[in-house]
């Protein structure tokens, strides 16, 4: 009985942190960098037929070149609606339509807007590494309680306490690695 309830602990514990990884590079993509690339247009919305729909659902989304990105809508009567809503997003760009083709081209950063970029991603990571300690903290607590109850030794305790925390180690590694190729992007002029 004991043994399943902390394989359990462990194995949600392991979860919770893949996610908060998974959630922290889903929020450095919505950071641009001075570099084009085709996820950027991921969260940006357009109207179809009624129903917000991501860009990507509706437009086969290109590199055209390093600062530059091409949106080849699928239905010739979605290039304008497309347009306003790279436009109309919150990532600064402006788009020029070229026949049914609509090129973005990427601004280049300022010095201080990659400074400010830096700040934001650091303090994203910096939200990720307290998710995955407030995960640890939650498995260790449930581990005393399962002490507590007589459902397992203190030795179990301690091992797999080892284990999490080791877990922990591992995924605020990758955190800083995730981080650092962000800032890395950030700082490519």
């Amino acid at each position: 009985m004991a043994e399943t309830s902390i394989v359990e602990i462990k194995q949600s514990a392991e979860q919770k942190m893949g996610k908060t990884l998974e959630a922290l590079k889903n929020d450095l993509a919505k950071v641009r960098t001075g570099r084009a690339h085709t996820g950027i247009l991921d969260h940006v919305m357009v109207d179809y037929y009624g129903s917000p729909t991501p860009v990507p659902q509706v437009a086969s989304v290109s590199l055209v070149d390093a600062r530059t990105l091409g949106v080849q809508p699928y239905e010739k009567n979605m290039v304008g609606k497309i347009e306003k809503a790279i436009r109309d997003g919150d990532l600064g760009l402006n788009p020029a339509t070229h026949g049914d083709i609509i090129r973005v081209p990427m601004p280049a950063l300022t010095e201080e807007r990659r400074r400010d970029l830096i700040k934001v991603v650091r303090n994203e990571a910096e939200g990720a590494r307290v998710a995955i300690r407030n995960v640890r903290r939650d498995a260790n607590g449930a581990l005393k309680d399962m002490v507590k109850a007589k459902t397992a030794t203190e030795d179990e305790e301690r091992r797999t306490q080892d284990e999490v925390q080791k877990l922990t180690d591992k995924h605020i590694g990758e955190i800083d690695k995730i981080l650092a190729e962000k800032e890395k992007d950030l700082l490519a002029v």
